[in-house]
């Protein structure tokens, strides 16, 4: 009897553990709702649908600033090693003459090109940002639909809805996991291999059903571990999401003729959602076998309404960020905060004795772990905060030149490298990732202490980049390429790509 007594309290348990996670867990948690379709589903039949027409006129702006920004980007990465070392591979496959080459002009298969083009803008680390629960850079899929529009001879009008699709789902799978995939130390390209079959499956022109299949393709086998972007960092850094962007064409051309892939990806069991958090497929619920949060009280939840409630209301391009530095996004606030501090105070490096910083524990995390005070590589370099505030210091800016092998190995800037000290704070981790609160306090030799503090970076949507200042950008990373009136054509070339031929659009992009 007392084994009867003890099953009893347990079930009776079980039921306050139930009902006490239900209260915590939002209704959008139901997948599918009363018209049964998958999260899948939802979202080809939302992409298949989605004209041009449909768009408002400050959303296709924004396509076009972020295409801008893109090519740019894109330009500037044209002689660096990565680059280059992918485009050797490709030029020795050879293949089908489908695709451009951004800059260089080479035609290659789109899924070779997906890859390259999609390599070119991320290389430098300067294009565009967006961070919630997770981060990403939504204009690194800008190739799928690139690559396959000019394979089939789309328009970019098409173009223009295949880029907003990418942005739009990349963004919400940003608020999908809360917290973030990134918490359990993967990689945003995890979300990059669901939106990537999106894109080029519009530019193809693809059925709902087809369209579910690509995103089963897909989703089966791009999950990305975090250590690409993890202490010493590698060229894979900049290259774990162009090859999800180039598996995702793939995918979406194996979908059109005809194969399959798993509808549930999301949400069947041991999915996407049972394989990082845990998902009862059967009740439609998170899993509480592994419920504990970052803050160690918190659950760990999906919010499904995040990622397919109000599509077509409110567009996530609006909410993305452009980066004024070609440096990992954690670090603009900090920047923005030394660069006042040493301009407003007329400072020269060699008048500091101490910079102290205060950041999230995000930011500190990545930013100064032990292989970022001394690093030997473009890319550890970019993702650490001491080397990119003492450049700052040293140079008064922060450019692509700043990762130069030559400033790699600048004895001033690892001089005041040894003077930069980091420390997380609770306060601005609450405020994370609503806001990017730094704090940067100088003291300089002679003992006076400059402090300044910020809360959100420059190219913030509450502090946008004006388009003065991305035609700056623009043009400092492409300004040893062409002449004036050539930077003046391919402005006007982008933002008037409307009636343009993806074919067009793309030869006149190749430097001749």
């Amino acid at each position: 009897m007392i084994w009867l007594k003890c099953l009893a309290i347990l079930r009776s348990l079980n039921k306050v553990q139930c009902l006490r996670f239900k209260w915590q867990t939002p209704s959008s948690q139901n997948c599918k709702g009363s018209n049964g379709k998958t999260i899948s589903r939802k979202i080809s039949e939302f992409a298949v649908n989605l004209k041009y027409e449909d768009l408002p006129d400050e959303v296709i702006q924004d396509v076009k600033r972020y295409l801008y920004d893109s090519v740019g980007c894109a330009y500037g990465s044209m002689d660096t090693r990565d680059v280059n070392a992918i485009l050797e591979i490709y030029r020795e496959m050879g293949g089908v003459e489908e695709s451009t080459v951004i800059g260089f002009g080479d035609k290659m298969p789109a899924i070779s090109t997906a890859l390259i083009n999609s390599l070119m803008i991320r290389a430098l680390d300067f294009n565009d940002i967006y961070w919630k629960e997770d981060p990403s850079h939504p204009s690194d899929i800008i190739p799928a639909a690139l690559s396959t529009a000019e394979k089939t001879d789309a328009s970019m009008k098409d173009v223009i809805v295949a880029i907003v699709l990418a942005y739009e789902f990349e963004q919400r799978l940003c608020l999908f996991a809360k917290p973030g995939v990134r918490e359990r130390k993967w990689h945003h390209a995890t979300l990059t291999q669901f939106v990537s079959p999106i894109v080029a499956g519009k530019i193809l022109g693809l059925t709902v059903d087809q369209m579910v299949n690509a995103i089963g393709i897909n989703g089966s086998h791009n999950h990305t571990i975090g250590c690409p972007t993890a202490g010493v960092l590698t060229m894979m850094k900049n290259t774990v999401d162009p090859m999800a962007v180039q598996s995702g064409v793939f995918a979406a051309l194996m979908a059109q003729k005809g194969y399959t892939g798993t509808e549930k990806v999301f949400e069947g069991k041991e999915g996407f959602m049972d394989a990082f958090i845990g998902w009862d497929a059967k009740n439609e619920t998170t899993n509480p076998r592994d419920m504990e949060g970052r803050d160690g009280v918190s659950f760990w939840r999906w919010d499904v309404d995040a990622l397919v409630g109000n599509l077509g209301k409110d567009y996530k391009i609006l909410e993305c960020s452009m980066k004024a530095f070609p440096t990992e996004a954690l670090t603009h606030t900090h920047l923005s905060c030394a660069l006042k501090a040493m301009i407003d105070n007329k400072l020269d490096y060699t008048d500091i004795k101490e910079v102290k910083v205060t950041a999230f524990a995000q930011a500190y995390d990545i930013l100064f772990d032990p292989a970022k005070y001394r690093p030997e590589s473009r890319e550890t370099a970019d993702h650490s905060l001491p080397y990119c505030l003492a450049a700052a210091i040293v140079d008064k800016k922060v450019t692509t030149e700043s990762f130069s092998d030559e400033k790699l190995s600048d004895p001033k800037i690892f001089e005041v490298i040894d003077k930069i000290k980091g420390e997380s704070s609770l306060e601005f981790e609450k405020m994370f990732p609503a806001k990017q609160p730094s704090k940067v306090v100088i003291t300089t030799n002679d003992g006076s202490e400059h402090s300044e503090y910020l809360e959100y970076p420059k190219g913030d949507p509450r502090e946008p980049m004006t388009m003065e200042d991305l035609v700056n950008k623009f043009n400092s990373l492409t300004g040893d390429k062409f002449k004036e009136d050539e930077l003046n054509d391919l402005k006007e070339l982008i933002f008037n790509c409307d009636n343009l031929s993806t074919r067009d659009f793309m030869t006149q992009l190749a430097i001749r």
